[in-house]
């Protein structure tokens, strides 16, 4: 089981990154717990294997966190979209932390000549001390597969009501990384339309 997160509007697909355009990534390491940046490099290389998607990790930033972020920073990144921005952020930067929150990611999308849409660039804000609690208590694999459940938000991926799937909205303990209908979903996700008019 799967749900994508935008359809086109033709309705006869899911909005998706293009497979022929690497998707670039920065982090802002600020409050990463230690174990922050290995996490983050193997939840992408699985996303990676599970969609066909390229990603390229373009080092650290320090673009702060914002509600809505603009998917074109030229001054910041130069002539081209801006690159996936992951964070560790604070309840106070991010408020849908909350009490039981760990993440949020999306996706911006932009309209193509032709009238279909897409991904162009992203955000996956992460709670440093919610992921160390997570790692404290149930493991490096676990605080992963809660980083794999956002990159999936991040390629296209909504919440299903499955418990068994990792898009589940409730980690649970014996889903440990994508499962079959969580695979089903990004690979298509992965064989979405080359575009290369943005």
């Amino acid at each position: 089981m799967h749900r994508f997160a935008a359809a086109q509007p033709d309705g006869l697909g899911p909005v998706t990154h293009s497979p022929c355009r690497p998707i670039h990534y920065v982090v802002r390491p600020d409050n990463a717990p230690p174990a922050g940046a290995a996490l983050i490099e193997e939840a992408f290389s699985r996303a990676a294997v599970a969609t066909g998607l390229h990603f390229v990790a373009d080092g650290a930033t320090t673009e702060p966190v914002t509600a809505q972020r603009d998917p074109y920073q030229p001054q910041r990144y130069g002539d081209r979209w801006a690159p996936v921005l992951v964070a560790w952020a604070t309840p106070t930067e991010v408020p849908h932390f909350g009490v039981d929150v760990v993440g949020e990611a999306g996706s911006q999308r932009m309209g193509r000549p032709n009238g279909q849409q897409v991904y162009v660039s992203g955000q996956v804000y992460l709670d440093p001390s919610k992921l160390q609690h997570i790692i404290d208590t149930a493991g490096l694999v676990a605080a992963r597969a809660i980083i794999e459940h956002e990159l999936g938000h991040l390629v296209g991926l909504a919440h299903v009501d499955d418990p068994t799937q990792l898009m589940h909205p409730r980690a649970q303990a014996a889903v440990s990384g994508y499962q079959s209908g969580d695979l089903e979903g990004l690979a298509r996700l992965g064989a979405g339309e080359c575009v290369r008019d943005l």
